[in-house]
């Protein structure tokens, strides 16, 4: 069953790889001597090369490249050395309220339990690491995990974060009392990450480095799926069982039917679910396929293969063939080098403010100040699309209800937005708004929790506690913290007493000391590491920072991040139509590779149209700054290279618009394409020639004047819809206007979920869409019966529908491309993304008419308002149908009265309506209730 899993057959057919024996299996001396009868010698050898065999794996041991300090300096000192000097230069940029005895003796303190530990040579590699990428201009991340909360690190320039500042904890990431390798997770700009990994080969030897090998293996619900196919199961069915595994990370299939009536009364009742979930349970958790880890490499004192077996990966990669923690155990010591896309885009708009504002002083995003109230104002606001880790609806929700104001009100958010904690957001909501009061079980218990309003939020927190009330030293801390966290009973118990015990030498109660016990033990499950909150709501807040002071070249640095993923650039052409930023289409004279601002729009990149390569288009610009703009269609063929801008590039230009400046219609352009490229290889063969022709033309192919370009046949302009439809098949989505735009409030009123909402909704949930067939994928079920997947789109996004077979008899019509529909389905929650199962599809236009019932317009108090009547009279004489009207009167956006001075006034619900009102008041000032 595996192989057909593996080559993707059914257990029917006929032609499905088989072993067609019986014997693959460890044989015994008397079965395998007579197969080697001709060769007496032959089995016996095989004992003597397996007695001359002497495997015997180290554990327990570490082997660390060992960095070469300069002349002078023994690793130890020269860490110290760059640590002292680094703190100096790092309180010198960032002034700190700290004294700076504070800082020294911390710095003291770490220093001795690195080197004693012999970690100096670990951290010597991460800062030459760090180093080489920022000396490269390579953007580094702000620091992950607990390595924020050393102050080494941070005078190293490891992390970017004051761990003093806001309380981190040296000992939660190393400690003596907890013997383990430090950790130092290491971000850097996704796009430069593979120039980081060659710097580290480059300078330790390609066989002292290796990425790590990880497997996939068969989960609960994939099992079931798989098995599903295999067995000819219809999808439905093995879909149906598979859902009823519990949504539990790591959950087995024995689990799921103890935890799961459901599933277990399926199985007892029902002969083929139960040999499906017997056939999945033998093969649940095995491995189904090996790939390289995202983040993890090795780097190793000797060669890898004194240490470990090599494996060449798919892309002729080298890995290791041990898994990460196999790895770890045999010594070697464990390097992440994460790509974080975030950090691309932030020195992408860092650059482009800097390009756009030459008047200012030039931003340099990782110094900004960690109090600016505009930023504070955007997140209290829940718009937050393209702020890092702040983007789902719910987050959105809790920032608008939290109102963060400070930059430790963002770590909090980060910390608790998680399942099992999000349960304690609506009292720490109403703690920071004073609604309930703060109350502190003990006084020492108030600057530990104060920034957090009295709840325990954090590990370090569970940690300064133990430490403060019960004389813990921080290393005794931090193994009760790891002890509650994995819930480990007996060493609870024994932590308990001395707890106690410690906190009567201070001379509190057994009593208090016991419930602060059960307080802490019933947060420490909950309890976030701090250092990793701190670190990422940098990266947060920078975001942030960005899109309240520069939201356009933010969003243009934010959809080049993205260029490839369609869903999302709608999303962010949605989100710069809501923030008043223009979005203007590709041009030859003006765009560049990537999206860019030009006089306070967005300018479409030219990298970003289908079937453009990004050779070709820096071929484009690199002859465009050369010799200037382009004239006209025919001199932009005769001076680019047409052997990187090919004719079908050219066509992709056209049906993008980006030759739209030059005046001539996108028909008349297609319609001479042929001929521009025919004249424009001319020239470029004239070119390399070293040829000039009678007019005058340079080795550029710059041509003085048109006067010889053929005349552009006299061909009418594709209408709306096939302009439209040629920008999304060569962009992903609508440039110079949508289909669905002139819907907008209509969609407002049918719809109840949008494709970006998709997320938010639980499994089996009814929604209705309102949207454009982007495509539509049909095929036959095993039965002969016709299904379909439809691509729906909608302003914001793209969803795919499943159409079974009963609804495509009845809706088969409808499924076409571009048409405009509501469809009605419960939302289906897979492995592979969020879908929705159709269960009805209506024409958008029939559904507009049946359920709109009511038209609210919305009219401002002014005395614009005597003008505004009379023309909405004439829209509402226009058109004439059978939906009721009430205009309500608004004084600075606040409801002043409602009235209906025209109550027995009917109108049509129509998109025309619609354009029309907006065309006299402007959007937003109607609405469509059905």
């Amino acid at each position: 069953l595996m192989l057909c899993l593996q080559t993707g057959k059914t257990l029917s057919d006929p032609a499905r790889m088989k072993f067609d024996t019986d014997q693959l299996y460890v044989k015994s001396t008397e079965e395998i001597a007579p197969a080697f009868a001709e060769f007496p010698g032959a089995v016996t050898n095989t004992c003597r090369i397996a007695d001359h065999c002497e495997l015997e794996l180290a554990l327990n041991t570490t082997h660390l490249p060992q960095y070469k300090a300069p002349e002078g300096y023994t690793r130890e000192s020269y860490v110290e050395h760059l640590a002292v000097e680094g703190l100096t230069s790092r309180l010198r940029e960032r002034p700190s309220t700290i004294a700076l005895p504070v800082y020294e003796q911390r710095l003291r303190e770490e220093l001795l339990v690195i080197c004693s530990m012999g970690f100096a040579g670990y951290f010597l590699i991460v800062w030459d690491i760090i180093r080489f990428a920022r000396s490269r201009g390579i953007p580094v991340g702000p620091g992950r995990g607990s390595a924020a909360g050393s102050l080494v690190a941070y005078a190293l320039r490891i992390t970017d974060l004051d761990p003093l500042v806001y309380t981190l904890l040296f000992e939660r990431f190393l400690n003596p009392e907890r013997v383990s390798l430090p950790d130092i997770d290491m971000d850097f700009c996704m796009d430069r990450r593979g120039e980081v990994l060659n710097y580290v080969v480059d300078k330790y030897g390609s066989d002292h480095v290796a990425q790590i090998i990880t497997f996939g293996t068969l989960g609960a619900k994939a099992a079931i799926r798989d098995v599903g196919r295999v067995l000819e199961m219809p999808y439905a069915e093995a879909d149906k069982v598979a859902k009823l595994v519990p949504n539990q990370l790591n959950i087995t299939l024995e689990q799921a039917l103890e935890s799961e009536p459901r599933l277990r009364e399926l199985v007892d009742t029902d002969p083929k679910v139960r040999e499906l979930m017997t056939i999945a349970r033998s093969l649940e958790g095995l491995a189904r396929h090996a790939s390289t880890h995202a983040a993890g490499v090795v780097i190793s004192e000797g060669p890898l293969t004194d240490h470990v077996p090599l494996y060449k990966g798919a892309n002729d990669e080298i890995v290791t063939q041990y898994s990460m923690g196999d790895v770890e155990k045999i010594g070697l010591v464990k390097f992440d080098f994460l790509g974080l896309k975030t950090l691309t885009m932030i020195r992408r708009a860092e650059s482009l403010i800097n390009e756009g504002h030459p008047d200012q002083p030039p931003l340099v995003v990782d110094r900004l100040p960690f109090d600016d109230a505009k930023t504070f104002a955007l997140l209290s606001s829940g718009k937050t699309t393209g702020i890092f880790q702040l983007e789902s609806s719910g987050m959105r929700d809790l920032l608008a209800g939290f109102k963060p104001d400070r930059f430790e009100d963002i770590i909090a958010i980060i910390a608790l937005y998680r399942p099992g904690p999000m349960d304690l957001i609506p009292d720490f909501i109403k703690r920071k708004q004073g609604k309930i009061p703060i109350v502190y079980e003990l006084p020492e218990l108030e600057p530990i929790l104060k920034d957090t309003y009295g709840v325990i939020v954090y590990q370090e927190q569970v940690m300064a506690i133990a430490n403060r009330v019960a004389g813990f030293s921080l290393g005794q801390a931090d193994i009760l913290r790891r002890a509650m966290g994995k819930k480990k009973p007996e060493e609870m118990e024994k932590l308990r007493v001395k707890f106690v015990d410690g906190a009567r030498q201070n001379k509190i109660a057994d009593k208090k000391a016991e419930k602060l016990y059960e307080l802490i033990q019933k947060f420490a499950g909950y309890g976030f590491n701090k250092s990793h909150a701190a670190a990422y709501a940098v990266v947060c807040y920078q975001t942030g920072y960005l899109k309240a002071h520069y939201p356009t070249e933010f969003m243009a640095a934010l959809m080049t991040s993205d260029m490839g993923n369609q869903d999302k650039i709608m999303g962010y052409f949605s989100e710069c139509r809501d923030l008043g930023i223009k979005v203007l289409g590709p041009d030859v004279n003006e765009s560049q590779k990537n999206f860019a601002v030009v006089e306070g729009a967005i300018r479409f990149g030219l990298a970003a149209i289908k079937n453009v390569g990004e050779g070709a288009v820096d071929s484009v610009l690199a002859i465009r700054a050369e010799s200037g703009r382009f004239t006209s269609f025919f001199e932009f063929c005769r001076r680019v290279d047409l052997h990187k801008v090919n004719k079908r590039m050219l066509e992709g230009l056209i049906k993008a618009g980006a030759f739209d400046s030059f005046g001539a219609r996108r028909a008349q352009l297609m319609a001479m394409l042929d001929q521009a490229v025919e004249d424009g290889a001319a020239a470029q063969r004239e070119r390399d020639l070293g040829q000039t022709n009678i007019f005058g033309e340079d080795f550029h192919g710059n041509q003085p004047a048109a006067a010889d370009e053929p005349a552009l046949p006299n061909l009418p302009e594709w209408d709306q819809a096939q302009r439209l439809k040629y920008e999304r098949e060569l962009t992903g989505f609508y440039i110079t206007a949508h289909p669905l735009a002139r819907y907008e409030a209509i969609i407002h009123a049918l719809a109840t979920a949008t494709t970006a909402g998709m997320t938010e909704f639980s499994d089996g949930k009814e929604v209705r869409l309102c949207g454009i067939i982007a495509a539509v994928k049909s095929m036959l079920t095993k039965k002969g019966d016709r299904m379909a997947y439809v691509t729906l789109e909608d302003l914001q996004g793209t969803v795919e529908i499943i159409v079974f077979p009963d609804l495509f008899k009845t809706a088969g019509e409808l499924i076409t491309p571009e048409r405009l529909v509501r469809i009605t389905g419960t939302i289906d929650r897979g492995d592979k993304g969020t879908k929705v199962r159709g269960t009805k599809i209506e024409p958008l236009a029939d559904v507009q008419a049946q359920t709109v019932k009511r038209i609210h317009i919305r009219l401002a108090t002014c005395p614009e308002v005597k003008d505004q009547l009379p023309r909405l009279l004439d829209v509402f004489k226009r058109h004439p149908g059978g939906t009721a009207i009430s205009l309500t009167f608004r004084t600075d956006g606040l409801l002043e009265a409602e009235t209906a001075p025209l109550p027995n006034l009917r109108v049509s619900a129509s998109e025309h309506f619609v354009a029309d009102v907006e065309e006299v008041l402007g959007k937003g000032a109607l609405s469509l209730v059905s």
